[in-house]
């Protein structure tokens, strides 16, 4: 009897169905390449187990060439001979798979962060990027469960290796949130980022530049100038942002819904606030002045501070930009005017520490009172926001002032 010939390269190739049927050709062994009349052509194995006939798929021809369907048919004889079912082996395989990635480092992260929903948009922006450059490439695949604290000190090392030791820090921090989250949901036991405490690099934390005192006056000239090199809209933005001292994200979000200049209220919503609480911001004389002529600026944009897209908001680095333009690159910063006026008005000892706290809606430290009433001091509020913007005036005009910080200013 004669040896059928097994199947070659071109054979494959040259393989096309006759009489409109599918053609099966054999290779030997149970190995098959299926052939249909569209021109597709699939690698299949059949097999006995348990006195039942099987087929398994071994992949798409020619992505999957002779050589390798007969490695993988090989394969899945070896699991024949240890009296494994291929099919039922590969449907484990894909369970198990199926679970590993829904259990993946990666897999809990996001589903932790879609939970954060008392996060500004900027922060979880800020979270997601760096889950997304620094620790997802790295550790994102593997089962959460089966991550060391090894591992994860290999991952902050290629951060630091940058120079980027805040950067690593903060990323441990973010690791941390997802483990513990991980264990509450029943997906690994333990959160190893404990394991590094003191094992990276130490940092000291930069604050963010802000000019002295007695260098206001000339800042606030400088701003009041700003017009000649740039633009008025930012210029303006800029005496804004002294005048009521939110935060810079704060200001470049606002939308005109928000400003009551009937009653010279400013209501920052808690959507958009760090801390998730309404925030109150008392309307001066300057501020409401500043407010008009925005408006015209802005047109019949909804924002504040409408960009080149009107739909949009100027960048969050124009201000800062402005500020390097004016020769305050690491000097100032928007955030420069909170620090500048938190000093001011508690040096003044004219203003209760808790009225100032609330104006510059600083967190409360005591949770029970965390959700407090936006009109809280607002009487003292008003007063406090209307003898800073006044100091900023006279010391932008040179007039005289009251002293500050033992200094005449």
């Amino acid at each position: 009897m004669a040896i059928k010939e097994l199947l070659t390269d071109l054979a494959c190739k040259n393989a096309i169905v006759e009489g409109g049927k599918i053609r099966k050709l054999h290779d030997g062994q149970g190995l098959y390449l299926w052939v249909y009349e569209d021109g597709r052509k699939y690698w299949r194995l059949r097999y006995k187990i348990h006195d039942k006939e099987k087929s398994l798929s071994l992949g798409v021809y020619p992505v999957i060439g002779l050589k390798q369907a007969r490695q993988f048919a090989q394969a899945e004889r070896v699991k024949l001979a240890n009296n494994i079912d291929p099919s039922l082996d590969r449907q484990i395989h894909k369970q198990r798979s199926k679970e590993a990635a829904a259990n993946s480092f990666k897999a809990v992260a996001l589903d932790w962060h879609a939970k954060r929903h008392t996060w500004t948009r900027t922060h979880a922006e800020s979270v997601f990027r760096k889950l997304e450059v620094d620790v997802f490439p790295y550790i994102g695949m593997y089962p959460i469960s089966q991550i060391e604290a090894p591992q994860l000190l290999n991952m902050l090392r290629i951060i630091e290796k940058r120079g980027s030791y805040d950067l690593a820090h903060r990323v441990l921090g973010i690791c941390g949130q997802v483990f513990r989250y991980g264990v509450s949901t029943g997906r690994c036991n333990r959160d190893p980022a404990v394991d590094l405490r003191g094992a990276l690099t130490p940092h000291k934390k930069k604050n963010q530049a802000a000019v002295k005192p007695e260098e206001m006056p000339e800042l606030l000239r400088a701003i009041s100038t700003y017009e000649s090199i740039g633009d008025r809209q930012t210029q303006l933005a800029l005496q804004l942002l002294a005048f009521t001292f939110v935060r810079t994200n704060e200001l470049i979000g606002a939308l005109w819904t928000e400003f009551d200049l009937s009653n010279a209220l400013w209501i920052v919503p808690a959507t958009r606030m760090k801390m998730r609480n309404e925030h109150v911001v008392p309307l001066t004389r300057q501020a409401i002045n500043i407010l008009n002529e925005l408006k015209s600026i802005a047109g019949d944009s909804g924002f504040l501070l409408p960009g080149r897209n009107p739909t949009k908001p100027i960048s969050n680095n124009t201000l800062l930009f402005a500020l390097y333009r004016l020769g305050y690159k690491g000097k100032m910063t928007g955030h420069g005017f909170r620090s500048v006026a938190s000093t001011a008005l508690n040096e003044s000892g004219l203003f209760s520490p808790d009225a100032i706290e609330r104006q510059l809606a600083h967190g409360e430290k005591n949770e029970v009172r965390g959700a407090y009433n936006r009109a809280e001091y607002l009487p003292e509020r008003k007063r406090i926001m209307t003898w800073w913007s006044d100091h900023l005036e006279a010391l932008e005009k040179g007039a005289d002032v009251i002293p500050l910080f033992g200094k005449s200013i």
